[in-house]
């Protein structure tokens, strides 16, 4: 140690003496080793021992100012692409929004239906890829018994949509089908405010 420098145990440079963390129990009450090389051997021992515990261990990724790098995905993205989550450090999500979006999606099709989106992907796939009611538009929302709550097929957004408003009631959808068959007669007025359906 000499004109205000050490020289670092670890990267063999002379440093500053602001450069050592202080330790009381040396000598000089510095550590043997600068900041810098204390914080490169803390993260690589941790990665070590990370990789020797069977765990994944990710690459050390430069971010530049501005932005910040998605756990799912890997991608360095601005913080535009962030929601924001009070509880992290910088007060953003660690997952950019595109990721969240993906995952979000597969948690609503577990939810709602108990399938995994491969599930509904094979029912669209079993269906030729169009809706089981028009067999003309795409496969895209996926029906359920609203009583069971097990899954009939995956419709196009008007069948979808259509079978809600008939209130899942097959009585209804069978008068409709005759009605737009021609087949349902109206019914004949036998007096005031009195109506005979057809048998």
């Amino acid at each position: 140690m000499s004109n205000g420098t050490k020289a670092c145990r670890g990267c063999a440079r002379d440093i500053p003496l602001s450069g050592f963390a202080a330790d009381r129990n040396r000598s000089d009450g510095l550590r043997p080793r600068c900041r810098a090389c204390v914080a490169a051997y803390g993260a690589g021992h941790y990665r070590r021992r990370q990789a020797a515990d069977g765990k994944a261990v990710r690459d050390h990724v430069e971010v530049p100012a501005g932005r910040k790098l998605c756990r799912q995905c890997g991608e360095v993205k601005p913080h535009a692409e962030r929601h924001k989550n009070a509880s992290a450090s910088d007060g953003l999500s660690t997952r950019c929004e595109a990721c969240r979006a993906v995952e979000g999606r597969a948690g609503h099709f577990k939810r709602a239906h108990g399938i995994t989106e491969a599930d509904r992907d094979a029912m669209i796939a079993a269906q030729g890829g169009v809706c089981v009611l028009c067999r003309k538009a795409p496969a895209e929302h996926v029906d359920h018994d609203h009583q069971t709550g097990s899954v009939r097929g995956v419709l196009c957004f008007s069948c979808n949509a259509a079978l809600g408003q008939f209130k899942d009631r097959p009585d209804v959808i069978r008068r409709a089908a005759a009605y737009v068959e021609g087949n349902l007669w109206n019914p004949t007025l036998v007096a005031q405010g009195v109506y005979r359906q057809p048998s």
